[in-house]
């Protein structure tokens, strides 16, 4: 067993605070990781204050994990003491469904959660990276390219694979015009990873006051919804659109910008259904779809192309103890773009 120092929170109304526990003796395929950093994403806090439903306490956060190999099972092929390594939304799945033998393991009904999730023993609750060490299966770790900063790489464990994952599958590249919906810790993720696959890219914002940021990180458009006679200028305009708010929108307005056979594929979670009209998908044989981070072996593949085009995420680094402030400016929008935590704090 490994003794761990964490945040965790102990209720759904309790701020994250202090709190020590013990990690799963190293098995012959586990790796341990010392974490040095880990994201905080927005399903974060939607878990810790369980407004999803079904949050265990005392949760530990955090699936956005890098760090340095530390130690190795006898039978680890693949990973090294000294490895940058990181770990991302799952950390173990049933491996025999047809999801999991397709290398799509997120949709397998059996997926290990990185946190707040049952073991495949039905016993034991997986606690996350926000924390100092943590025990995973090699087989859902994954490799972090050797020259990128690993503060700036933690984000992509699951904004970059969220992102680059409905971009692979729908296939952007030269030629496609390619609409991104909001520009925040996803948004801006889209952004760079649409742009390094060649697609013309816009962002589309209700204001102009991210233009000068989209722009910035390789937008070749941005249009402001908020303003006049906006959708009808874009009628006909993108073969993707991917939606990375969770707030509210009229997705019926966005799909009339979409060309024929044009896609709008959903990543954020809007807290009420949003009504969509028969005619906005017939009109122009639209697809209205939906998409969820992506399997190991894909997001290994995200992380190589990232390093490859010098892809990280934009980041604000923090103390452990800034977390609960960070939680309430993650709510109010105030962070460019994703929060990174620096585990040494903990320490």
């Amino acid at each position: 067993m490994y003794p761990v120092k964490a945040y965790a929170a102990k209720s759904a109304t309790e701020a994250l605070a202090r709190f020590e526990f013990s990690r799963r003796a190293l098995g012959p395929k586990d790796v341990l990781i010392d974490i040095k950093f880990c994201g905080i994403c927005h399903s974060d806090i939607h878990q810790v204050r369980n407004e999803w439903g079904g949050s265990t306490y005392p949760m530990v956060p955090g699936h956005e994990i890098v760090g340095v190999v530390a130690e190795v099972g006898k039978g680890v092929k693949h990973f090294k003491v000294g490895d940058k390594a990181g770990v991302g939304c799952m950390v173990d799945a049933c491996r025999e469904c047809p999801d999991c033998k397709d290398g799509h393991e997120q949709f397998c009904g059996h997926t290990v959660f990185t946190y707040n999730s049952l073991e495949k023993d039905g016993k034991t609750v997986t606690q996350g990276g926000y924390s100092t060490r943590i025990v995973v299966d090699e087989d859902f770790v994954l490799k972090i390219p050797q020259k990128m900063p690993l503060d700036a790489a933690a984000p992509l464990l699951c904004a970059g694979i969220t992102t680059y994952s409905p971009l692979h599958h729908w296939k952007a590249g030269p030629g496609k015009s390619i609409g991104v919906i909001g520009l925040g810790g996803l948004g801006h993720m889209a952004v760079k990873i649409a742009k390094a696959f060649g697609a013309q890219v816009t962002v589309l914002s209700r204001s102009r006051n991210k233009e000068a940021d989209a722009r910035r990180l390789g937008a070749d458009h941005y249009v402001s919804t908020g303003e006049p006679k906006a959708f009808e200028k874009l009628k006909h305009t993108f073969d993707l659109i991917l939606c990375t708010v969770s707030s509210e929108i009229d997705w019926n307005q966005y799909l009339g910008t979409l060309k024929r056979d044009g896609s709008m594929v959903l990543l954020g979670v809007p807290p009420k259904a949003v009504p969509v009209e028969a005619g906005s998908l017939i009109f122009g044989r639209h697809n209205l779809a939906g998409s969820l981070i992506g399997g190991i072996k894909e997001t290994q593949e995200m992380l190589d192309f990232c390093g490859k085009h010098n892809i990280v995420s934009e980041i604000e680094l923090i103390s452990i103890n800034k977390v609960n402030e960070a939680y309430e400016r993650v709510i109010k929008g105030d962070v460019k773009f994703r929060f990174v935590i620096d585990m040494a704090s903990l320490k």
